[in-house]
């Protein structure tokens, strides 16, 4: 018998880089089943799912209650491999300074603040973060197989990631103070870079999610 089909759910909740997403896993995966969506059914029955997200957090969390959807991610966190990917890194953690404060998932223990405006200007660097930048792997994955060591990523948020926990970090890289470039927790992967656009290695990354087995 052949391998089962693998059914590959991006999260569609109108604050992600859906369609990139969505081509790049499907050059990677040919023989995968890729749907974009916001029907927790359909998440809940995937067998892999892709949490992107863009734009501010106050929005995303809206639209992520609004469309009750915050449970099916729960659930996939719980028994299912699971990418987040920038905005959606954030919001699995506890707490951001964006959009005034906003109370994210908490599946993580962390918060997210804003690059500190003085540093930046001291450091001549512009906020947002956006373009290539190297990622210092902390420890070994099936994430990073085929990525070499200090590869360069692309990044684009005036917000990081800070984890209680450092054990979480998978990578981390520097933009005027260290923050966490990538965690992992069990099933669980997330990046703030965009691996959709980053070339060669963002795509190798999302092979290897597409055969990640847990």
């Amino acid at each position: 018998m052949g391998k089962k089909t693998q059914n590959i759910a991006i999260i569609d909740y109108g604050m992600g880089n859906l369609h990139s997403v969505s081509k790049a896993l499907q050059r990677v995966s040919p023989k995968a089943k890729v749907l974009i969506t916001s029907d927790a059914k359909i998440i809940n029955t995937a067998d892999r799912i892709v949490f992107p997200g863009v734009g501010a957090i106050g929005d995303c969390m809206a639209e992520i209650i609004r469309l009750e959807l915050d449970s099916a991610l729960a659930a996939a966190v719980r028994n299912k491999p699971v990418l987040a990917i920038c905005v959606g890194m954030q919001a699995l953690m506890k707490h951001s300074e964006e959009s005034g404060g906003v109370e994210c998932l908490g599946f993580l223990s962390g918060n997210v603040k804003r690059f500190n405006g003085e540093i930046a200007d001291r450091l001549r660097l512009k906020v947002p973060h956006m373009g290539w930048n190297e990622v210092y792997q902390t420890k070994p994955h099936a994430l990073w197989r085929g990525i070499d060591q200090n590869s360069r990523m692309y990044f684009v948020h005036s917000y990081y990631v800070e984890v209680e926990n450092s054990a979480l970090n998978a990578g981390v890289c520097n933009y005027g103070v260290s923050f966490s470039a990538a965690l992992a927790c069990d099933n669980l992967f997330a990046v703030q870079f965009h691996p959709e656009k980053s070339a060669g290695d963002g795509l190798q990354m999302l092979e290897n999610f597409a055969e990640w087995n847990i």
